[in-house]
């Protein structure tokens, strides 16, 4: 069997061998498409961009689309033009999509219906429902079949950044197939796997979903956002046999009451990445769903997804017990180094975790925020000398080894995850700055009454209101990096040393909640 050299080559190899037998796509309200038809559709998808790029191969294309057929047939017509996909969220402030399409140098745009009304400032190829029925019956495309490189970009992904920009993430299609050969054939994905999308396609964990499913000749079921919600629902209406989320989803079933021992018989296969899982609520799930093998996966965005998984025992009785009561986050893939780093940059079984592989991305688009990410290959801060695959990437993450198990401790900065979003509260902070009387500002995360972490704001300055700033942000922010409140103040918080005392500041706004 021929090793896929591209992300598109994954998808294509189950194409060729399942075609019609097998059902690749089934987006609730739009209906199904068998791997032939998807492929067929790809095809059409990518020759309508090659004409609209002037008959050539577009370099950087923004996908405006969510939770429809355009939207995952037009992912794969993106990677198939030889393109890579930048995922723009039809919901996200349009001065942020602007900010995201001029740092990633987008050629031009395709688009669902959500994107009918949205001025891009470059073409625009909007495919809605009856654009998709058009395409279908017209004639057969006539795209050539490009060589593309192994280190040419499969994908941009923008996370937050702390100085009030988005940063980008390029990912090539070694890192994704480099990925794919560590993960792929973990789940037994086989033709009538039902794999869920829960993740939007800004978020990186989509592309697990897509491409695992897509590797093994599964079906990537895709629900609508609302029923997200209810996750042991649409588990079993849409009779998933993989599901693969942020565990907070735990949190929204489990005050449903629908965690019930054995409400989800179908379920062969539970994966939850993104923030810490307790090993209270992965209790809860696997007694909801006693047939389901239980993981947990962990990586940044600069590391493709993943870089370290922790597999439950069946029993669990076995399962560990450990000092925060999250569930580890497991031991490193095999292509992957691992490096622990303390304070003082020695070596440590506690401290920094530095990673280094094939699965490590070549750098931020923007070569700036490179600075002070890397380490030299013999583990010393990095200077201005070109990266190299031997460099160490810093994933800012504090971990300890225990029992041969790495264990998730928090962040070495000031970056949170809330729901499975990672944010830069320096993002935050510096937009609330940029506001008419604003002279200081500082975001936390403050836990909830249900224990999971929420984002609150205090500013020091007058003639500013919470209203005021909180509209201010909706149009600059997506919804997850809003705060929960924003407290004005006239002063903030200082310490002996004359700095804002963040520890008073947290303990006050925990106790005005």
């Amino acid at each position: 069997m021929i090793q896929p050299r591209t992300v598109y080559d994954w998808f294509a190899r189950s194409a060729d061998a399942y075609g019609d037998d097998a059902v690749a796509l089934e987006v609730v309200g739009e209906g199904r498409l068998t791997y032939a038809r998807l492929r067929d559709l790809a095809e059409r998808l990518a020759s309508r961009l090659v004409a609209e790029a002037g008959g050539t191969r577009p370099r950087r294309v923004g996908l405006l689309a969510s939770r429809s057929v355009t939207a995952y047939a037009g992912y794969l017509a993106v990677l198939r033009a030889g393109a890579a996909v930048v995922p723009l969220n039809p919901e996200h402030p349009s001065a942020r999509t602007a900010d995201i399409m001029k740092a990633a140098e987008v050629d031009l745009v395709l688009a669902d219906a959500s994107g009918a009304d949205t001025d891009l400032g470059v073409p625009v190829v909007l495919v809605g429902p009856q654009e998709l029925s058009r395409l279908a019956e017209g004639p057969e495309p006539d795209l050539p079949h490009g060589k593309h490189d192994p280190d040419d970009l499969a994908y941009i992904i923008f996370t937050s950044g702390s100085t009030g920009t988005p940063k980008g993430v390029p990912v090539q299609h070694r890192n994704i197939s480099a990925y794919l050969d560590q993960v792929a054939s973990r789940y037994e994905i086989a033709p009538g796997s039902r794999l869920s999308q829960s993740f939007e396609l800004t978020f990186d964990g989509s592309v697990h979903d897509l491409f695992v499913a897509w590797a093994g000749g599964g079906t990537l079921v895709v629900p609508q956002r609302s029923q997200l919600l209810s996750p042991v629902k649409t588990i079993n209406n849409l009779r998933l046999t993989h599901w693969f989320s942020v565990p907070s989803l735990i949190s929204f079933a489990s005050r449903l009451a629908t965690l019930k021992p054995g409400s989800m018989p179908t379920l062969r296969w539970s994966i939850f990445g993104g923030e810490p899982l307790t090993l209270d609520a992965a209790r809860e799930w696997r007694a909801a769903a006693p047939g389901s093998r239980l993981e947990v996966l962990y990586g940044p965005t600069e590391l493709t997804i993943s870089c370290t998984a922790y597999r439950f025992p069946d029993d669990p009785n076995q399962w560990p017990h450990t000092p925060n009561g999250s569930a580890p986050i497991g031991t490193a893939y095999p292509v992957c180094d691992l490096l622990l780093l303390d304070e003082d940059g020695q070596p440590s079984d506690r401290g920094e975790l530095c990673v280094r592989g094939p699965l490590r991305f070549p750098g931020y688009l923007d070569p700036a925020n490179n600075t002070g990410r890397f380490l030299t290959p013999d583990g010393r801060p990095g200077g201005s000398e070109p990266l190299t695959d031997r460099h160490w990437y810093r994933t800012g993450d504090r971990v300890a080894l225990c029992d041969g198990h790495l264990i998730h401790l928090g962040r070495t900065d000031h970056q949170v995850k809330i729901r499975g979003h990672r944010i830069e509260l320096g993002e935050i902070e510096a937009v609330l700055r940029q506001q008419p009387g604003v002279r200081e500002a500082i975001v936390l995360a403050v836990p909830a009454a249900d224990g999971e972490p929420e984002l609150h704001a205090a500013v020091g300055g007058t003639d500013c209101t919470s209203d005021g700033l909180y509209s201010a942000l909706h149009e600059r922010l997506p919804p997850y990096m809003l705060p929960r409140r924003i407290t004005v103040l006239d002063q903030l918080p200082l310490n002996n040393n004359g700095k804002i005392d963040r520890r008073a500041l947290r303990e006050r706004l925990g106790r005005s909640r």
